[in-house]
């Protein structure tokens, strides 16, 4: 297989796994990584997913499968196919409710860059190269894909990134805010976080992850859906468990 679906605790594992194409996504694997995103998202033990490569030292993503491509593009058809599994994926998981975490240790261009822009935060070690290179083949990027790269690092870093298509060291990335820590060892790194967030409020994670996503969007004050995200809140179990874990000088169990 590969693509997989590993659940550990509180923690699931969607993993790549074609080192011999540098991981690069094949159709298949476009239109499987919804399945196995859905899974994760509908189970309730699953509090955060992590997205990685099953091998550790090996690329994240090359991105699309370009011996592969270019035998189905000149195919109307295919091209539409393979254009609308991309970005299906790209907007289920950039549209996970619950936290996701890519861990890039390799290059990580192109559309496996994509992939790693849709989640929430982009753990990566020392040694990892990002790069999106539409450019160096006479594409474009859609839009969708150009905009959660633009909220990360702004217009002109994303102009850059886009205009050369050349390879960011990881520190490089770090500089301009392409990814969220550069660590050692970016698996424990990604698995302590990943531990700290599956510790507290799922509810609150969720609520937060859609008002950032309304703010991306444009929207700069109140209106009555996010009020009564607010106020609903004092409803909730968490809320309560909370509450009454403090009172009690206790850790709360969410």
């Amino acid at each position: 297989m590969t693509l997989r679906l590993e659940k550990k605790g509180k923690v699931a594992h969607l993993l790549i796994d074609r080192p011999e194409k540098r991981n690069a996504f094949n159709q298949a694997m476009w239109e499987l990584l919804p399945e196995l995103l859905a899974d994760a998202m509908a189970d309730d033990a699953i509090r955060v997913l992590m997205l990685h490569a099953s091998r550790k030292d090996s690329a994240f993503c090359a991105g699309a499968d370009i011996g592969e491509f270019a035998t189905g593009s000149s195919d109307p058809e295919w091209r539409a196919r393979n254009q609308a599994a991309i970005g299906r994926v790209q907007h289920e998981l950039a549209q996970a409710p619950k936290p996701t975490i890519a861990i890039v240790d390799g290059d990580c261009v192109g559309g496996g860059c994509g992939i790693a822009l849709a989640c929430d935060m982009r753990v990566a070690a020392p040694g990892a190269r990002f790069g999106i290179t539409p450019s160096k083949l006479g594409l474009v990027y859609p839009l969708h894909d150009t905009k959660l790269l633009v909220d990360l690092v702004g217009p002109s870093q994303a102009k850059r990134i886009l205009f050369t298509g050349q390879l960011l060291s990881a520190q490089q990335a770090l500089d301009i805010g392409l990814i969220t820590l550069l660590a050692d060892d970016p698996y424990a790194e990604a698995e302590a976080l990943a531990a700290t967030m599956a510790s507290v409020s799922l509810h609150s994670q969720t609520m937060s992850k859609s008002i950032i996503k309304r703010i991306l969007d444009g929207q700069a004050d109140d209106d009555a859906e996010t009020s009564a995200l607010f106020d609903s809140a004092f409803e909730s179990d968490d809320f309560k468990e909370g509450v009454s874990a403090f009172m009690e000088k206790r850790k709360p169990e969410f």
